[in-house]
């Protein structure tokens, strides 16, 4: 049996810094080929951080539409070959026949969220809409964004991981995935907050990433009201999160955040704006 490879390898180097030389270590994040299959079929292949391998392939398929719950899935595997790792999955025989009418197949490196598409069309799709979410005061999403880098696991051990959050401000609960890619980041997130059983609209997603256009698409499926990154997003994502129905904050720091889009369910002191 070939054993899972570990998420963080740590290698020797040489490191010339201030005119010096010397030799040290580094811890690295690994990143293996994942193959997702439904029925023994791949379906993609992406290079991924070997961790939470379930909570992506339920996550994946939910954002790509191949699911829509996660009873969907009858059967999970993973299985570690000699070139990566196959996550195989048994659909639910009404899953099957939908995905086997299916023209999507994709296949890219890093988790890439648009490659693969058969169409230019189908890459600017439209977001299905989003129901209104929870309210929540600014001050507590700022609070989740800086809580996050103590979560940061492999991050924290390698400062080279994305992540991703749900935070539920009912609890001041926040869920984490992390993953070299930050769609896979995503993705995990989507599936440990389904097999969990919460309800997206009452928390909100935070990324350690860009906003692209994909991540809305992906949240905007996910269905949670409030996305929140730490970097800038993209003009096309302001749009699309427009269209979708999704407050959109970003470029988030210690002393707050930009909000791009539907400012109306973020609380400021103890008054909200209207959308």
């Amino acid at each position: 049996m070939i054993p899972a490879p570990p998420p963080v390898v740590r290698v020797e180097a040489a490191a010339w810094r201030g005119g010096q030389h010397k030799n040290m270590s580094r811890a690295l994040p690994e990143e293996v080929a994942v193959a997702i299959t439904y029925d023994r079929s791949t379906f993609a292949v992406m290079m991924a951080s070997p961790v939470d391998l379930e909570d992506f392939s339920i996550g994946f398929s939910l954002s790509e539409g191949i699911i829509s719950d996660v009873g969907d899935i009858t059967e999970f595997q993973t299985v570690v070959v000699e070139d990566g790792i196959e996550c195989r999955m048994t659909l639910a025989p009404a899953m099957r026949e939908a995905l086997g009418a299916r023209r999507r197949h994709i296949a890219g490196p890093l988790g890439c969220g648009l490659c693969g598409l058969d169409s230019l069309a189908e890459a600017a799709r439209a977001s299905p809409k989003v129901q209104a979410g929870a309210a929540m005061q600014a001050a507590a999403l700022a609070d989740a964004v800086a809580r996050m880098a103590r979560l940061q696991v492999l991050n924290n051990e390698t400062r080279a991981v994305h992540a991703a959050a749900f935070f539920n401000p009912a609890h001041n609960d926040l869920l984490l995935r992390e993953d070299i890619g930050r769609h896979n980041a995503l993705d995990k997130l989507i599936g440990a907050v389904a097999r969990r059983g919460d309800q997206p609209a009452v928390g909100a997603v935070v990324l350690t990433s860009r906003v692209s256009l994909d991540l809305i698409q992906k949240t905007a499926l996910f269905g949670a009201g409030i996305l929140v990154a730490i970097s800038v997003p993209t003009a096309r994502a302001v749009r699309a999160a427009a269209d979708a129905g999704i407050t959109l904050a970003a470029v988030a720091r210690d002393d707050g955040f930009e909000i791009f889009t539907h400012p109306g369910r973020i609380i400021f002191g103890a008054q909200s704006d209207v959308a």
